[in-house]
């Protein structure tokens, strides 16, 4: 997974306390169709492009709500010394379009989604 990572200044991450509009922003800006919510560098949830789908059905005010309030908590993740093989498996078995890939500590390191894998020839 670290070969083909996301990592540094390209890991859409964001603090719980961000706004989240902002983090659309960012979102956008970094084009992996998620967000991660971090809190002194270690994941605590994400927010994706289906999340944010959701969320506009909700009708819930963008300018106000802070990313925490709408983010998924319990997410899926992979450290990145596993196999890139060993993501692809994890992201289609739990039909996720994205990953934060995190150190044993929970720490995050990077991120990946479907469009990485392509790019890397696992499809």
């Amino acid at each position: 997974v670290s070969s083909i990572m996301k990592s540094g200044k390209d890991i859409p991450m964001v603090s719980k306390e961000t706004l989240l509009i902002d983090s659309l922003l960012v979102m956008s800006e970094k084009a992996l169709g998620m967000v991660l919510i971090a809190e002194n560098e270690k994941l605590i949830g994400i927010f994706t492009d289906g999340d944010l789908r959701r969320a506009l059905e909700s009708n819930i005010d963008f300018q106000k709500l802070a990313i925490g309030d709408v983010m998924t908590r319990d997410c899926k993740s992979i450290e990145p010394q596993e196999p890139a093989l060993s993501a692809m498996q994890l992201m289609e078995k739990y039909s996720l379009n994205s990953l934060p890939v995190v150190d044993p500590s929970n720490k995050i390191v990077g991120a990946i989604n479907m469009h990485t894998l392509i790019q890397a020839k696992l499809f």
